[in-house]
This record gives structure tokens, sequence and C-alpha cells, in this order.
């Protein structure tokens, strides 16, 4: 059966992604280490710059284009993050950050030597260089653009999760760091299943399904090869995983997707799903994340 959900996953999605066609000396320089191309994301107010860096990590700027004022979500290798700010004409003056792991904090002391005066942002106090401190359901501006702070425990306990919206109702974008992948969801270093399917499905799960969603790494071909062992009549699990082999095979992101898109396709956030408890064993939700996330743990692919 042919899935509308997916084979319109880009109608959908209703942005304009293309791969910038200069890139300063900074960014032309390290083209070649990248693991993925770098991509816009355009709206009428927001722009989305996805950076890949270090082995399958993603840092973004987030643009207001009414004021060209913008964030930097992760910044781990900042003179990376200032050319893109450069080649845009843009002002920095947010950070963003998910969580305090080095591959995703570990560049905010160099950003603010090279931004002094920036905020930074996070639900860590583990976090370096960290000016403002969030908790769940802060909100902050940039320019036009709203945020809104999701405190996501589990990966690590201060994970936050910020959801941007634009006041012309536009689609909306979440930045999910480590606890939502596409197609998977982070390790509970810090936390508890209960945790992760609270983040999941009573957080995450609950924004507009049209909502995109920015991760912190590349790992959805892996993570649908899991999901496709979990549910192996899942159709959207299979149409999913062979538009990212394309993707991956021409080292373009698969990122961004859907919140509507992974209700069809993570099994972390199918943990209600009849299939999901039947390849567990079990029927509590709760216990049914457990479960997928130590055989995720094992699972070689």
């Amino acid at each position: 059966m042919f899935l509308k959900s997916l084979s319109t996953f880009f109608s959908r999605l209703h942005f304009s992604a293309t791969l910038p066609q200069k890139l300063s000396g900074t960014l032309q320089g390290q083209r070649a280490k990248f693991h993925s191309h770098p991509l816009t994301v355009s709206r009428p107010n927001m722009k989305i710059k996805l950076l890949p860096a270090l082995q399958d990590n993603y840092m973004y700027l987030l643009i207001d284009e009414a004021t060209k004022l913008c964030a930097a979500v992760d910044p781990v290798d900042p003179k990376l993050i200032m050319s893109a700010v450069q080649d845009e004409g843009v002002s920095l003056t947010t950070v963003l950050t998910t969580h305090h792991h080095w591959d995703h904090a570990g560049g905010n002391e160099g950003l603010v030597k090279l931004a002094p005066g920036i905020d930074v942002f996070g639900g860590d106090d583990r976090i370096p260089a960290l000016t403002n401190h969030v908790s769940h359901g802060d909100e902050l501006k940039l320019g036009s653009l709203n945020i809104k702070c999701l405190h996501t425990p589990c990966h690590t306990t201060g994970h936050i999760c910020y959801f941007v919206t634009s006041n012309d109702d536009h689609q909306p974008a979440v930045f999910t760091g480590d606890t939502l992948f596409i197609g998977g969801c982070g390790r509970f270093f810090e936390g508890t299943a209960n945790q992760m399917y609270d983040a999941l499905v009573n957080i995450l799960a609950a924004l507009p399904k049209n909502t995109n969603v920015f991760c912190g790494h590349e790992y959805t071909v892996n993570n649908l090869k899991f999901a496709a062992h979990v549910e192996p009549q899942n159709e959207a699990v299979q149409e999913k995983i062979l538009w990212a082999k394309e993707q991956r095979s021409q080292s373009k992101p698969t990122i961004p997707s859907t919140i509507g898109d992974e209700l069809l396709f993570n099994p972390f956030m199918r943990v209600r799903e009849a299939s999901l408890q039947k390849y567990a064993n079990l029927t509590d939700p709760i216990e049914v994340m457990k479960f997928i996330r130590i055989k995720k743990n094992d699972f070689k692919g």
C-alpha cells in the first residue's frame, strides 16, 4: 500500500531547502571533511541553516528574517558558526544549548570569545559559558520568533528542546538535541524509561504534527534499520529507510523530519502501538520503552 503520508513528505514540509551556492573560506576549506552537505531551510519569517560538524553532529543557525538576528544551536565548531553568520549577514545574539555533552556544548566558550556579549541558554549548570538557565515552559524571543523551552530529561538531566514558532503561523520547528532523533532517541544516560516516555509521548508528540524536527546527529539509517527489525511489516519504515539511504548515498542530510512522520515510523514514539507491544511481549508502554532501548543498545544492524 502506497503511503500518502510519506510519499508527499516534502510537499507537506512547506519549506524550500537548498545547498548554499557560496561558502566562505572556512566553509569551503572544511567542506571535504563534512559528513553531509550543509542545508538551508527557508520560510517567510524563519531560516534554519543546518551545519554538519564532527563525525555525525549537526549544528544550526536559527535566523529571524524580519530582524536578521540569529541563534546558534549546539555550536560545537565556533569558527564554522561565525563563518556561516558572516555568509548570511546576520547578527548572532544567542546560543541555544540542548545539553552539556561536549559535542553539543563544547564550542560555547570559544564562541563567546568570538562574539562577546551573546546570551547562552540551557537547562544545566554543567553547560560551559552558560549565562541564562532555563526551565520547562520558559519562553524566549529572537526578533519576531517565539522560542519555548521544553525540559526533556533522560539522556541528560538538564536536556532542553527548543520549540520555535513565528507569528505568521508558518510551520514550526523543534530542536531536539539528543532526545529525539529521526527514527530513534538518545540513550538513557541520566534518566529512566519513564522520563523518555514523558519526553517523547507526552511532550514532543503533543506538538503540531507538521513541526519540523531538527536533531543533533545523523543516525537515521541505523535507527531505521532497528525500526525495521522491530516492525518488519511497517510500510512507513520501509519507505523512509529507502529514502534515507538514497539521501546518504549523496551525502545529503536526512533532517528535518516532522513530528507526524515520527509517529509513523519511530518505534520509541510508537510504544503504545500493538505491534510494539507484541515485539516486546509487554503491555505497559513504559516497559516497552525500556525494553526496546535495551535492544537498540545492543543492535548491530
